[in-house]
């Protein structure tokens, strides 16, 4: 690999920060910690500072020359609600939060890249570097964008990265066009009548209802989306009755609907709807029918993903880059910044788990696992490409 040597040997103290925030898991919307050690860094290595975009948004911006152009990188910050199974010096020390995603890794790696951008960088224009709060489900970049994100900082592209965990250490996955899913959730509660359980003739049984429209759901799927696109339709929670001889008034489904476009996005949304209300209807029964559409999918835009392709490869070889990356139906709100902006996402191997420091958990280094932990390796790897991605976007000579 052809890694910056100032980053390399500027690796000890970027493992120092990640395992300091890795220590300190704040949720969405509440990273004011995390944000000041961003901030404090910055700061110190004479980088401009804005503050207060999406709560706790932190934008270093980088400029040389007299370039008006400009390129964003972006990073996220908060951690999961959830409890760490590891006991290594750097675990978390906040019950009920954990740093499961590798979000402190990614908040390392953009900061190693900013303090080379800022001492070294060869470039002519301006690198906005992006700390994001509350990707977990609370739309950080979405309302980075809404509190004037890309008014305030204008870019031509902006890029995002995410550790891939089983990926190898040195490799790198993306691919053009559709790479994570749409995210969205829904909650349905049929109300019928009821009764006596061993009187069901004196009921509309919204149990039975229930399981007709998931059922049907199904067919979705199968009948109405075309077979060559992709969509996830996941009943995950079905709560009714609270005895084993009442018939209940009414039966409640919830779950998640994935797809990689919005044209199939709105085609299962109406088509549950229709399903739901005239199953209901054929009954006797009602529905209320809720549909929340939380991040859109991630596009990366074909462009943008092909120079990214070229940096990365100059940067791991040729090999070692997966140019047409499987996508995953897991989600992520850079799509929001990729809606607003050209860009590229990519992948980043984290390895199999063997990184783990003595005390790990004794479960797998998955992403949202409580035995996870980011691998320190990839420090110096993603600081070098974001560092070589901003000097090619904003090359001197590049007009």
């Amino acid at each position: 690999m052809k890694l910056i040597d100032p980053i390399v040997e500027f690796h000890s103290e970027l493992q120092a920060i990640r395992r300091n925030i890795h220590a300190h898991p704040e949720l969405c919307y509440e990273e004011q910690r995390t944000a000041d050690v961003v901030a404090q860094n910055l700061e110190a290595w004479k980088i401009p500072v804005l503050r207060g975009m999406g709560v706790t948004g932190v934008v270093g911006v980088i400029k040389r020359g007299t370039s008006s152009r400009a390129v964003g990188l972006r990073a996220d910050m908060d951690a999961l609600p959830m409890q760490e199974f590891n006991t290594f010096a750097h675990a978390s020390q906040h019950d009920g939060k954990m740093h499961a995603c590798g979000h402190d890794g990614h908040t390392a790696m953009l900061l190693g890249a900013a303090h080379y951008l800022a001492q070294h960088g060869t470039f002519d224009g301006t690198v906005y570097v992006i700390f994001q709060p509350a990707e977990e489900g609370g739309a950080g970049a979405k309302k980075m964008i809404e509190d004037g994100l890309f008014e305030r900082c204008p870019m031509e592209a902006v890029y995002g990265m995410h550790n891939w965990p089983g990926a190898p250490v040195g490799t790198f996955g993306v691919t053009p066009g559709p790479m994570m899913a749409s995210s969205n959730e829904f909650e349905v509660i049929v109300r019928g009548k009821g009764s006596h359980a061993a009187q069901p003739h004196k009921s509309v049984d919204p149990i039975m209802v229930a399981v007709q429209i998931a059922q049907s759901w199904q067919t979705i799927v199968s009948r109405n989306k075309s077979p060559i696109e992709a969509g996830v339709l996941s009943i995950t929670q079905i709560h009714a009755g609270s005895a084993t001889n009442v018939i209940p008034d009414d039966a409640k489904l919830v779950g998640t609907v994935r797809t990689f476009t919005l044209e199939v996005l709105d085609l299962m949304e109406q088509r549950m709807r229709d399903i739901a209300t005239h199953t209901a209807a054929a009954f006797g029964a009602e529905v209320e029918f809720r549909f929340k559409r939380n991040y859109p999918p991630l596009i990366n835009h074909a462009a943008q993903t092909a120079f990214a392709v070229e940096v990365l490869q100059q940067i791991v070889g040729e090999p070692n880059v997966n140019a047409q990356v499987e996508p995953t139906m897991g989600s992520e709100d850079f799509a929001f910044m990729l809606q607003a902006k050209p860009g590229c996402y990519v992948f980043i191997g984290n390895g199999g788990g063997e990184h783990r420091d003595m005390g790990h958990g004794l479960g797998p280094c998955n992403l949202h696992n409580p035995s996870y932990d980011f691998n320190d390796d990839l420090l110096p790897i993603g600081a070098t490409y974001w560092v070589r991605l901003a000097e090619a976007a904003l090359a001197a000579d590049a007009g």
